[in-house]
């Protein structure tokens, strides 16, 4: 048996893997959220995007407060697991520090396939003494190795709720790909009271003009925009927690500054559902 890699190995790793010549959604999303761990292709990237949707700051902003009073509202609900799933690199109150500012207790775990991400992962790993959190390497893609994976187990109890976080991930698997089940295969893992966080990209309010612009600059398909109807198929058999499937800008966003940015600014729908 080999000797057990440590952190600091890992990082090296995944520093030798990162690919600074093509964008990766994690770096761009970093690039919106105003930080610094991206590279000249996410810029590039990310600034053809923003020029077909000026507001795309605004929407990346308002995605990361859907996920943040999401997880509190789980928390309150009694939550105390999370299985986060497309992480991105970590910027201020992360699902653990929501999570455990309401329940010191609460056992999170991350994954992420960007390398750059799991240089970060220490940023993820500040648990409370109560608590726990974890990183995994890994694909949403590959479901079952997640499942499998020895760290999710050693941290997360599958007998007793989880809160299944796919913020933002969805619309990166193609239909091809079979989102739907990618979902089923995780939730059929998750016992009954657990529940899935979603929230997805949708060009049902843009103009067309805006459309085209968009449809251009995804140039090898990998980005895969879903109406609201497609999402909830994508959730068919779960239950939706009030108010249902709406813009991320609108979910339970009581105590928000106001006025809150539109369904076309945002241009994403966001749920909570129960399953089982």
């Amino acid at each position: 048996m080999g000797e057990p890699v440590s952190g600091h190995e890992q990082e090296l790793s995944a520093l030798e893997r990162i690919d600074t010549t093509v964008a990766h959604p994690a770096r761009r999303y970093n690039y919106w959220l105003g930080g610094k761990d991206n590279f000249e292709a996410d810029r590039r990237s990310a600034e053809q995007i923003e020029a077909a949707t000026p507001t795309i700051r605004v929407a990346t902003a308002e995605n990361r407060r859907f996920l943040q009073r999401a997880v509190r509202y789980l928390t309150e609900q009694g939550i105390r697991q999370f299985l986060d799933i497309g992480t991105g690199i970590p910027t201020a109150d992360n699902t653990h520090e929501v999570a455990q500012a309401v329940a010191p207790d609460a056992r999170i775990v991350y994954v992420d396939n960007d390398p750059i991400v799991l240089t970060h992962a220490r940023a993820l790993l500040t648990s409370t003494p109560e608590g726990r959190t974890a990183y995994i390497d890994a694909d949403l893609r590959e479901p079952g190795r997640i499942l499998a994976d020895p760290d999710l187990r050693d941290t997360l109890d599958l007998t007793q709720p989880v809160a299944l976080m796919l913020v933002a991930i969805l619309h990166f698997i193609r239909d091809d790909e079979d989102p739907k089940g990618i979902i089923t295969t995780l939730a059929n893992a998750l016992p009954p009271g657990s529940y899935l966080v979603a929230s997805h990209v949708t060009y049902e309010y843009m103009p067309p003009e805006q459309l085209a612009q968009m449809e251009a600059a995804n140039r090898d398909g990998r980005f895969r925009a879903r109406s609201a109807e497609q999402l909830a198929a994508l959730l068919d058999g779960m239950e939706l927690v009030a108010p249902g499937i709406v813009s991320v800008a609108q979910w339970r966003a009581d105590g928000e500054p106001e006025p809150r940015p539109s369904a076309e600014d945002v241009f994403c729908n966001a749920a909570v559902a129960r399953i089982g």
